[in-house]
């Protein structure tokens, strides 16, 4: 049976890429909806943003709900120098046909999960964890229904990609993502250390571009657009794909690998909050809550599975 999930996401140009590939895999994946976040660009246009995508991957039957506008204690902090004003840099979809649902994003995590059988929904996070963190904290009962929350977030080895500390979807929300690592629940995070190996450089831009898809020819325009990478992201040829590793960890597990740690976030310090601190040795007695994945065991292996799946779409 395929995996059912709930894909809650900021698009944001790397959040385009990893939900097309969860479309273009039906077979192992059900997506039972979108829940849309402030993060990368503000709320409306990730919200428009998600059902446009839905669009051109030929599933507008998939509900987008609209969560939290804004982080939980903090404002707002968005990344259009990256992602352009859009959010999709480069890339101009149609107006989509289907609407945005009418309850709040959070009222329908709270809901779904309440519904689930037991361990049923896998939580895919894309973005800040507003909205996971807000349901948790309206309803701690809906942990019964989730068999694991997948987020691409945090760093260790890599360092920042917005601060010199601190990872960009830790950072624009640190209280949320405290709640999340402080909830038992089965975790798995993809940060910076895992992400910044795998690149879409030139060779693989045209790679794509031969697929021919539209929703391939969609991922090779956002991605060869000029943004505004930090400039260590630009040491390597080609811009690290971020979030589709989230959909690939849950297609193809053994792309990747890590170690069960323990993972904490700051909250307090201004000089480093949002910073993840992993006690990768084990040098405190506090317990494991978080599987951190820090290496990509087949980078071509990753690609394969992208093209692929991006060619069984429309």
């Amino acid at each position: 049976m395929a995996r059912k999930i709930i894909i809650d996401t900021d698009p944001g140009k790397d959040d385009a890429v990893a939900i097309l590939l969860a479309l273009g895999s039906p077979g192992e994946l059900d997506v039972l909806s979108l829940v849309a976040v402030a993060g990368n660009v503000p709320l409306a246009r990730t919200e428009g943003n998600a059902r446009r995508l839905l669009e051109l991957g030929g599933r507008p039957d998939i509900p987008v709900y609209s969560g939290c506008a804004r982080p939980l204690v903090r404002p707002v902090v968005t990344a259009e120098h990256v992602h352009g004003e859009t959010g999709l840099v480069g890339l101009v979809l149609p107006e989509p046909r289907a609407a945005a649902q009418a309850l709040h994003g959070v009222d329908h995590l709270i809901e779904a999960l309440r519904d689930a059988a037991p361990g049923e929904v896998t939580l895919c996070l894309l973005g800040p964890a507003t909205n996971l963190a807000m349901a948790l904290v309206k309803a701690p009962e809906i942990v019964r229904g989730i068999a694991e929350v997948v987020w691409m977030a945090g760093a260790r080895s890599e360092g920042g990609n917005v601060t010199p500390a601190s990872e960009y979807n830790v950072h624009a929300d640190p209280e949320a993502a405290a709640v999340l690592l402080e909830s038992g629940l089965k975790l798995t995070l993809l940060p910076l250390d895992l992400t910044h190996q795998l690149r879409m450089t030139a060779g693989r831009l045209e790679r794509l571009r031969r697929i021919g898809t539209a929703a391939a020819r969609a991922v090779a325009t956002l991605f060869s657009a000029a943004d505004g990478m930090p400039a260590f992201e630009r040491e390597e040829e080609g811009a690290p794909l971020h979030d589709p590793c989230v959909i690939a960890f849950l297609l193809r597990p053994t792309l990747f690998a890590g170690r069960f740690v323990n993972v904490v976030v700051e909250t307090a310090s201004p000089l480093t909050a949002g910073m993840t601190v992993v006690d990768w040795f084990g040098t405190t007695d506090r317990p494991a809550n978080a599987n951190w994945l820090n290496e990509v065991a087949d980078r071509e292996g990753f690609f394969d599975l992208l093209f692929e799946r991006l060619a069984r779409l429309p």
